[in-house]
């Protein structure tokens, strides 16, 4: 082998880790997304069995599970988990839907197998995507409103304790600061639009710090009422807000 064959080898060989380390941009931007409206595709679940069946939590739902399917559309060769896990989380979805009005209509392993398929899901979506913690923020958010509204309507949600490293194997006592120390790094006195994104974060994460996941007594810390509107509500917006700054 000739010196300069040898050369390229070497080049290539270096290169090579930095190509499988992340995504394009592009197809980061999609995978985002796809985390964002899997998890609001919970919440609106969760809200339209838990806030009395409301058509327009119905509608909400019906709205996200579409903006899920074009999301997946804007994903440059799926793989096949990726695809197998969208739609097993579609089917739990309708599924969650579709039971009857009454508690005892939704069997009661059903919400272990409805956190199961929104893990198996951003586990799919997250090994697609590669090291890219930044892009997950608004997706972190996002999984603690699942969690939060869980917790208010159903009891609990059940995290990836297989994943301890990653957001999907932690609830509030870890994501909340982690997502504290991501905000801290981005300069709000040069961007109002980031200036008003801590504002609200700094109002949500109340609510969130009171979750009381390490507690088996499905009450919050402080013993206030669950908020699950208001977290749904400000947990949207901040996600939107991040999405539209892109810091």
């Amino acid at each position: 082998m000739d010196r300069l064959t040898r050369f390229w080898l070497l080049l290539i060989l270096v290169m090579l880790p930095g190509f499988t380390e992340a995504a394009p941009p592009e197809t980061i931007s999609a995978l985002q997304n796809l985390q964002i409206h899997a998890n609001r595709a919970t919440s609106s679940l969760l809200l339209y069995r838990g806030e009395g069946f409301q058509k327009t939590h119905l509608l909400r739902l019906e709205d996200d599970i579409r903006a899920l399917n074009a999301a997946l559309l804007n994903v440059a060769n799926p793989t096949s988990a990726l695809r197998e896990s969208h739609q097993a989380l579609q089917a739990r979805l309708r599924e969650g839907a579709g039971f009857g009005y009454e508690e005892d209509d939704m069997p009661w392993g059903w919400p272990l197998e409805m956190s199961k398929a929104l893990r198996d899901f951003l586990t799919a979506v997250r090994a697609q995507q590669g090291a890219d913690a930044q892009a997950e923020l608004p997706a972190k958010v996002e999984y603690l409103a699942v969690q939060y509204l869980s917790r208010a309507y159903i009891g609990s949600f059940e995290i990836a304790r297989e994943q301890p490293d990653t957001y999907l194997g932690q609830d509030e006592r870890h994501l909340v600061p982690a997502i504290d120390a991501q905000l801290a790094e981005l300069d709000g006195k040069r961007d109002p639009a980031l200036a008003k994104l801590k504002t609200r974060w700094d109002f949500l994460k109340v609510a969130l710090e009171d979750m009381n996941s390490g507690s088996n007594n499905f009450t919050t810390a402080s013993g206030r009422p669950f908020a699950p509107i208001m977290v749904d509500r400000h947990a949207r917006s901040l996600s939107d807000q991040w999405m539209a700054a892109k810091p």
